[in-house]
């Protein structure tokens, strides 16, 4: 099992551990100065956590897990029955990570906390391996990017990811990924080989191409471009790449000419297929994301609190309004019809696909081009 090996010192290593030498290169994830927050409660399988310049604010806590195949709960909506997630918390700090409030689950807060305490399960592949090994085991699809990204920066250094795609592959799983990481390029050779073996679906999470907005609200990933190119480069591969679109934000990224230059510039890269829908505000995200717009968009903030009421979805008349605009874009970019990613309810439920189906809404022809000349409508 190959260890991390950072410049800094270990914050708590457990009984005999040392402060091992080396060196690491990496990138800020979230704001520096971040305080290391020490869990309530003993994190189980710790073996030490860690903090290093090249990732100024954030700690990783590295454990030893007993298990990383996930069973999905009986009754749920997600299109898969098994994930996994060799991290926990992500530098990548989107602030409407729906993921958000699982961290409380450690004892961590879903904020900054979220975004700066990162959990690494650093016998994945190994433990993996002997899951997969099982006679119980089926074979059924496993998704990962279900939670937090698995190729969030910190997989430059710890390269979990190599061993859990080998040993599904090996083992004759299916499996799908989806993550915002360019980091992924590192791995496409793997992945051609796995595809060979089984069933492998490949789907990257972009909802904008305005590199201002996101970088202030999803500050740690690869900008937009960056994953442009990374779509590119997989279908130049011959691996299939879809797209989720999600969230698309009110007020922010859901005009016509936003869309546009989403859909358009996802078609030049070759995208297989897209799937969109609005932000989705869970708890644990919505607080964190309200804070962010009453700092940043101060003037949206009242504008959000209507459109939301007390759920977590946007409201129907918004939605419906969307799925419109973004069946009129599909189809001007040559993705009628299309589904972006076997992931495609992770961020959403209700992606427009999901809550729209085929014919609820004007189809393409001349309800769509009446679509094409609506406005967002005025809501509050």
């Amino acid at each position: 099992m190959e260890v991390m090996r950072w410049d800094a010192q270990a914050l708590n290593p457990a009984p005999g551990e040392h402060d091992p030498d080396g060196s690491g290169k990496g990138g800020s994830g979230s704001a520096a100065g971040a305080p290391a927050a020490v869990p309530l409660l003993p994190l189980a399988g710790l073996v030490r956590s860690v903090s290093t310049p090249e990732f100024a604010g954030v700690t990783f806590h590295e454990v030893t897990a007993k298990s990383v195949l996930n069973k999905v709960a009986a009754g749920s909506r997600m299109p898969f029955e098994w994930t996994v997630n060799p991290y926990r918390g992500c530098s990548h700090a989107c602030v409407y990570c729906f993921a958000r409030k699982s961290h409380t689950y450690l004892d961590f807060d879903a904020g900054l906390d979220f975004d700066s305490q990162v959990v690494v399960k650093i016998n994945a592949a190994d433990v993996l391996r002997k899951e997969l090994a099982k006679p119980s085991w089926g074979r059924q699809h496993v998704a990962l990017g279900t939670n937090t990204d698995p190729y969030q920066r910190a997989e430059g250094r710890y390269r979990l990811m190599p061993g859990i795609i080998g040993a599904l592959a090996d083992s004759g799983t299916p499996l799908s990924i989806l993550t915002k990481g360019t980091l992924l390029a590192r791995d496409i050779p793997l992945l051609k080989h796995a595809a060979s073996q089984v069933p492998v679906g490949i789907g990257i999470s972009l909802a904008m191409t305005d590199e201002q907005l996101s970088e202030a609200i999803e500050p740690g990933t690869p900008g937009p471009r960056a994953r442009l190119k990374l779509i590119s480069r997989l279908r130049d591969a011959g691996l299939p790449c879809g797209v989720m679109a999600m969230p698309i934000l009110p007020w922010l990224s859901d005009s016509d000419e936003a869309l546009d230059s989403l859909f358009g510039s996802l078609a030049a890269a070759g995208a297989t297929g897209v799937t969109a829908g609005a932000l989705y505000l869970k708890p644990g995200t919505r607080e964190w994301f309200m804070q962010w717009i009453a700092a940043r968009h101060p003037e949206l903030a009242g504008r959000y609190r209507r459109l939301y009421g007390t759920g977590s979805y946007a409201s129907k008349e918004y939605r419906a309004w969307l799925a419109g605009r973004v069946r009129y874009f599909k189809a001007r970019h040559g993705f009628a019809g299309s589904h972006g990613f076997s992931h495609r309810d992770v961020d959403d439920p209700r992606g427009e696909e999901a809550a729209y189906p085929e014919g609820s809404l004007p189809p393409a022809g001349a309800g769509a081009a009446a679509s094409a000349q609506a406005s967002q409508p005025t809501l509050f």
